[in-house]
Formats: structure tokens, sequence, C-alpha cells
């Protein structure tokens, strides 16, 4: 089958005619019919991940299954023994095997699947635009969850979101959709604050714009000047959620940060939310951001054009598209 393929860090992606076939092994097997281009993909490629290699990259995932249909994969397939996964938070299960991550994913014509609980019917969703859902789209959602509950409290209540890219636009339109806060969004790149107010926020800022205190900031960034930024905006009794990767700190401890503000983590999402977020996008087409899809044989041009910037909304995949109509 056709495949491309990771050999090496730091390499390009090479396209292999006759990869082997995916082997079901007591799980399942589908035809696949767009992949989602991640960041998470580049920091394979980059060494950031200690994925093992070679290894077919692609996590969001959509095919077609001889029995359910059109599906959408949920990616991070947990051990099934810990206590993480019996609360049903595979995503942060420290023996996860992530597909695209740890074995072969979907920059391929088939992908083999652990389990069937890990296939998500589509209902009707389109499997090139809703592909995005399975991570960027997923993670965002994830990550406004845990800060309703503080945006929900009496009174006018502000949120911000830092970093208005893939992500962070899905989290603009979360936010409008599932609170009455005001919302605002942080980036440097103007294209990417348009797109914002476009989408509806409330306001924009640039770096050096002196931000009002917010109840949420949500950062897809990451760095060490963006959580310095979080850390200075948020309210007292508010919540900073971090799902950037980019390694930044900042100090921590009583009287360095607003009382009692909480400052977390976040990781992809549970199966149960990818099963809210998929409702929602039946209910809300909002939900699904524009994408740009490209011919899997191409993989590497996506790859390039992700790392360049130049990519508005979502990159997919085209695999097979005969599935896709």
């Amino acid at each position: 089958m056709l495949a491309v393929v990771l050999e090496a860090r730091n390499s390009p992606l090479v396209v292999v005619d006759d990869y082997s076939e995916p082997d079901a092994n007591g799980g399942e097997v589908i035809e696949v019919t767009a992949c989602g281009v991640c960041h998470s993909d580049l920091h394979v490629v980059e060494g950031d991940y200690p994925s093992p290699l070679p290894i077919v990259l692609g996590h969001e995932v959509t095919g077609t299954h001889p029995e359910l249909g059109p599906v959408m994969v949920y990616a991070p397939w947990g051990c099934g023994r810990c206590q993480q996964c019996a609360n049903g938070n595979e995503m942060i299960c420290a023996d996860a095997t992530e597909a695209g991550l740890v074995v072969d994913g979907g920059y391929a014509e088939r992908m083999g699947i652990a389990d069937r609980a890990y296939l998500f019917p589509l209902g009707g969703l389109d499997p090139v635009a809703s592909a995005p859902l399975a991570c960027g789209g997923l993670t965002a959602y994830r990550a406004v969850q845990h800060g309703l509950d503080t945006l929900r409290r009496p009174g006018r209540r502000r949120a911000l979101v830092i970093g208005a890219g893939g992500l962070g636009q899905f989290a603009l339109r979360y936010l409008k959709l599932l609170t009455d806060a005001d919302v605002y969004a942080l980036d440097q790149a103007a294209d990417k604050r348009n797109a914002a107010v476009a989408m509806g926020a409330d306001g924009v800022f640039d770096a050096d714009d002196e931000l009002p205190p917010c109840d949420v900031v949500v950062d897809f960034v990451g760095r060490h000047a963006t959580l310095a930024v979080a850390a200075d905006v948020v309210a007292r009794q508010g919540l900073v959620v971090v799902v950037g990767l980019f390694g930044g700190r900042i100090p921590f401890g009583l009287g360095v940060v607003p009382h009692e503000a909480r400052f977390m983590s976040s990781i992809w999402g549970s199966r149960a939310q990818l099963t809210e977020l998929l409702d929602l996008a039946r209910r809300e087409p909002s939900v699904i951001a524009p994408v740009q899809t490209v011919p899997l044989a191409e993989a590497q041009l996506a790859h390039d054009r992700l790392r360049a910037g130049d990519v508005q909304g979502r990159v997919v995949l085209l695999i097979n598209q005969a599935h896709a109509n």
C-alpha cells in the first residue's frame, strides 16, 4: 500500500509504494480517507518526541470501516490497566500507545486500530473537513472545558486565548459558543488577529498591548514570554491552562501569582469529550475550521508549509478520495 514514512529524525518524509499492510492483531483495519497534519507531526520529525523509527505519522484520521462506515479515529490508546484509563483519561496514561506517534498512523492508505472502541462514527460530518477535530479540535475543546465553571460564575467574565493559530481558533469558537464571556485573542501576527476578529473575538491584542484582567487564560504557545503574560493578566481565583509545547517556565509561589489563581496543563482529550465534540460539530457547523487539502504523496510539502506558517486554518492530506464523497 502507499504510505508516507519518517525514516530518520530531521529528514524528509519518504513516499513508499509497497509499505506493509497493517495487521489487525485482534483490532480493526480501516481505509483511511483523510489525515490532518498537526504541529505534533513536526515535533516527531524534529526529535522532540521519542517516537520509534521508521514510523507512519498521522493522528488526525478519518476513514471507512467495513461495518461502521465513515469513522474518526481516537488516537491516544491507553494501556487499559492504570487509574487514568479507568477514569476515562487515556490521553494521560503513562503507557499510552498513540497512533502516529508510537505506532503507525494515518499517512497511509490503510491503518490498523487497536480496538473498535477507538472508532467514532462521523454521523454525516464531512470526513475531510472534520479530520482536524481528532487532535487540534479535541485538544482545544478539553482546554476550554477546564475553564467553563470559572467563566460561568455570576458577573462579567473574560477569557484570553494566547496564540490564535489552528488550536487557538478552535478555542475561540468554543468559548463564543459555550460561554457568555468576553473573549480576547493575543497574537503577534496581524493575519491571525484578523482571523480572530472574523470569528467574533471581542478584542485582539499584540504582545506590547495592555490587557485587561482575565478569568481564564488558555496559552497555546507555552513560551516563557506567553506564560509571563498569562500570570500577569489572570484574575484572582482565575485559571491559566497551558497547552503549548515550547517549554516556558514562570516563577510560582504565594504572592508571586494572583491569589488563588490556578495553573494547569491540558493534554489532548478523552473519548467522552470526542463524543461531545462531534455532537457539537453536528449542531454547530462553525466548529469545523476551514481546511486546505494536499495529496498524500505531497505530505512533505504540507509539512514545509505548516513549518513556514503558510497555512490558513488546517491542512489535511487526501488519501482515499473516493471515500470522501
